[in-house]
């Protein structure tokens, strides 16, 4: 009889198999798909023949540059395309990747369906590190990235703190580390307030509020080279650890009777987590509601597995994010929305309705 079951138990796995493989494949052909045709769309009226033509002139080197150019009518439009529209599309593609699968973690870690990346001090670790880089001038030291830079730096000690705080006089455990966070975020905060009241800079308020709101406008090539790679590492060395980020939602006493120590875990995949947001932060400012709301729409589809929801929730957060920055492109004719203040629209309202539903509990009826 417990031959069958197991047999059973195998032929189920296996079938599940093909299928989450085939969602991702179908998922990254969209994602790819997504990336050709908003490339295409923009303020600036760009046939679609000559989009393309620049793409594999300047990636593949097909096709004579000056020819090309002088066929398109000036370099600026060469330069729209490749320096501006393609690169703010691949950091979107790679920031959402980062802030959903950091979302998924996170409540992993927590057991907490409503969290998101940003509850365990990073966001308000990151606010605080722009409001300082940008009202003390740091960019007489560090240069032009001074603000993510120091912004990453912010979000990584904040999460280095939690850890510190949730491991004082015991073991960290979820409510701790949620505790710890909710205390982190509010020192941060008021530090941020306190000298921003200080502060007798209009202008350097205003560039805060700015970053704060989030956005992709300022994409080049070297972030995307450090960014891009972040978020493929981080997706798949979580992908690699689906086993442990189930036995977290199963519970500590499950674990430990299991053989396993989740304490460990848990403080290694918060500083990962850190790094990945860190990172985001640094190159597109705080964008919200992101890795709250993608893990959440990929559990109702596909349950709570962690091996189908970490992949797909990567390919689906990059999906959404893509089309999220060419809506803001698109709403205001002649000027840009911040992408922060739409996922923020779009996430205060799917919040509430998580809250509402009280049966509702990791993608499943509880």
């Amino acid at each position: 009889m417990s031959t069958m079951i197991n047999t059973i138990k195998h032929k189920s796995k296996s079938s599940e198999m093909p299928k989450t493989i085939g969602i991702s494949l179908l998922l990254l052909a969209i994602l790819i798909m997504s990336v050709l045709i908003a490339v295409t769309f923009g303020s600036v009226d760009i046939s679609v023949k000559d989009v393309y033509r620049i793409i594999l002139n300047a990636s593949l080197g097909i096709g004579d540059k000056d020819i090309l150019i002088k066929s398109i009518g000036n370099r600026m439009l060469y330069d729209i395309v490749w320096y501006i529209r393609l690169p703010r599309l691949i950091l979107a593609l790679a920031v959402g990747m980062s802030l959903s699968v950091s979302g998924v973690i996170i409540q992993a870690i927590v057991k907490n369906p409503l969290a998101d990346p940003y509850l365990l001090g990073v966001s308000s670790g990151a606010s605080l590190g722009a409001t300082v880089a940008i009202l003390f001038g740091l960019n007489l030291f560090l240069g032009i990235n001074s603000v993510g830079i120091v912004a990453f730096a912010g979000a990584f000690i904040a999460s280095v703190l939690v850890m510190s705080l949730a491991n004082i006089s015991g073991r960290a455990n979820s409510i701790r580390l949620l505790l710890s966070g909710m205390a982190v975020n509010a020192m941060c905060s008021a530090f941020s307030s306190f000298i921003v009241f200080l502060a007798d800079d209009a202008e350097g308020i205003r560039d805060i509020a700015y970053w704060l709101m989030g956005s992709v406008a300022s994409a080049t090539w070297d972030n995307i080279i450090v960014v891009l790679p972040i978020s493929l590492i981080v997706t798949i060395f979580f992908i690699s650890q689906y086993r442990t980020l189930n036995l977290m939602l199963l519970g500590d006493e499950v674990s430990i009777t299991l053989g396993k120590d989740l304490q460990h875990y848990r403080t290694l995949y918060l500083l990962v987590v850190a790094a990945a947001v860190g990172f985001a932060v640094y190159a597109s400012g705080m964008i919200g509601f992101v890795g709250l709301i993608i893990p959440h729409v990929v559990r109702m589809f596909l349950g709570t597995d962690h091996k189908k929801v970490v992949i797909v929730s990567a390919l689906t957060g990059a999906i959404f994010l893509v089309w999220a920055d060419v809506a803001c492109r698109m709403i205001i004719p002649g000027s840009e929305l911040p992408i922060g203040v739409l996922t923020s629209l779009m996430g205060g309202p799917f919040f509430v309705y998580l809250i509402a539903r009280k049966s509702y509990g990791f993608g499943v009826k509880e």
